[in-house]
């Protein structure tokens, strides 16, 4: 469950600065944005609102104010309020993940897919937006079509995770690991520190989660013919 949270700088901070105060812009009813433009306002305005709120006391109205446009132009966007969540959720990671493979599109080796996979995964600081979306989400009850959005969400950060591995293990660089058994250890441990950063522990004030977790994945895939 990432945060939700990195392109190869990924402010978030400044994402969650936009997401709380840029977009929080006066309604101009003769400039209404529209398109993707549009739909780009109401989600950031929408992660914003939820995580100051609450899922439950959000109203789209709430939204409207964030995003400087209009109710009905918000119900046009989200339809009604019980998709909220896991649309803004799905967009989230949309976005998040464009971001995540043009940054490793770019990058020169798997190891530094590796560094980026794991700073794109992680919250950035305690309170990420994006994360605490996830979080809400995942408190809230869902039928099989949400479910399986839930999965296909998670599903597609596993399959980024396992496409660095199979580079690194075909160019020599990564140990020959059992795939499945590895994402899922490696998932499970950045879900962990998740939740850890979340919450603010002491522990990783003077630490980075980042370089922890990279350590050890690093640790995992080094070639046993290598010191």
């Amino acid at each position: 469950m990432p945060t939700p949270t990195p392109d190869a700088g990924p402010e978030k901070r400044s994402e969650a600065r936009a997401a709380g105060e840029a977009v929080r812009a006066p309604l101009d009813r003769k400039r209404q944005p529209s398109g993707d433009e549009a739909r780009g306002r109401a989600m950031l305005a929408a992660i914003g609102a939820i995580a100051e709120k609450g899922a439950g006391a959000v109203r789209m109205s709430d939204i409207a104010a964030r995003a400087g446009m209009s109710t009905g132009h918000i119900l046009y966007h989200f339809g009604k309020k019980d998709r909220l969540l896991l649309e803004v959720l799905a967009w989230s990671e949309a976005d998040l993940g464009a971001r995540y493979q043009q940054a490793a599109d770019e990058a020169a080796t798997p190891a530094e897919k590796l560094a980026l996979f794991v700073r794109f995964y992680l919250p950035r600081h305690p309170g990420d937006e994006r994360y605490a979306l996830w979080t809400q989400v995942l408190a809230q009850p869902h039928d099989d079509a949400g479910r399986q959005i839930l999965t296909d969400l998670s599903d597609a950060w596993e399959q980024r995770l396992e496409a660095v591995v199979v580079e690194g293990r075909a160019t020599g660089q990564f140990a020959d690991v059992y795939l499945p058994d590895f994402v899922i250890r490696a998932v499970a441990m950045l879900n962990g520190l998740s939740g850890d950063v979340m919450f603010g522990r002491t522990r990783w004030q003077n630490a980075s989660a980042n370089a922890f977790a990279l350590t050890a994945l690093e640790r995992e895939l080094r070639p046993t013919d290598r010191p």
